[in-house]
């Protein structure tokens, strides 16, 4: 499937959903392409997974920033191959450094950039160790086995979803409950 097929059922896919998030997050290696950046040289053409492109190019026509986390110790292979795949200016935050914190130092630092809070941003990995501490700071976060793909786009926006969803009638339950006049007691009264 061509990046232009893909584009346009990416597009059709977000298409779907009334609420997006502020900012997508993707992983690079075994994410948006299909291998370790440290096992390659930068004298290399790298290849994005075959959805990849068209996804990130809908969301970019759809208003949707993108940033990259990512705990490659080779970050300056990583920058070369963004740049040779005419990719790296889609991202508004690009944070790609070696890292034993499983992702939440490259999620601080995305947030500091872009002040987007936790709770608008979707994040796409490979790797289940960063899918469930990125969530616990609130992030949407979606394994990916094979690459990003347009059954992970549509799963991410589902769960995104979902979740702002949850947010919302938790916010609507806090109101009514913070809306209700405190009940004194008679004996209260009595005593003012």
């Amino acid at each position: 499937m061509g990046d232009e097929k893909v584009k346009s059922e990416a597009m059709q896919i977000i298409g779907m959903f009334q609420v997006l998030p502020r900012l997508v997050v993707f992983d690079l290696d075994y994410t948006l392409w299909p291998f370790y950046c440290e096992c390659r040289s930068k004298r290399e053409m790298p290849s994005l997974y075959p959805h990849a492109k068209g996804i990130l190019y809908a969301l970019k026509d759809k208003g949707v920033d993108m940033a990259i986390a990512s705990r490659s110790p080779t970050p300056d292979i990583a920058t070369t191959f963004l740049d040779k795949l005419n990719i790296k200016s889609m991202f508004v935050a690009q944070e790609i450094f070696s890292s034993w914190t499983h992702k939440t130092e490259h999620f601080q630092k995305i947030h500091s950039r872009t002040s987007v809070p936790f709770n608008s941003m979707l994040f796409f990995d490979d790797e289940d160790r960063n899918i469930n501490t990125v969530s616990k700071m609130g992030v949407t976060s979606i394994l990916v086995g094979n690459g990003v793909n347009l059954g992970a786009l549509k799963e991410g926006l589902t769960r995104f979803s979902q979740n702002t969803n949850a947010v919302e009638k938790n916010k609507q339950r806090w109101k009514k409950f913070s809306q209700k006049p405190n009940a004194t007691s008679s004996k209260e009264k009595e005593d003012d």
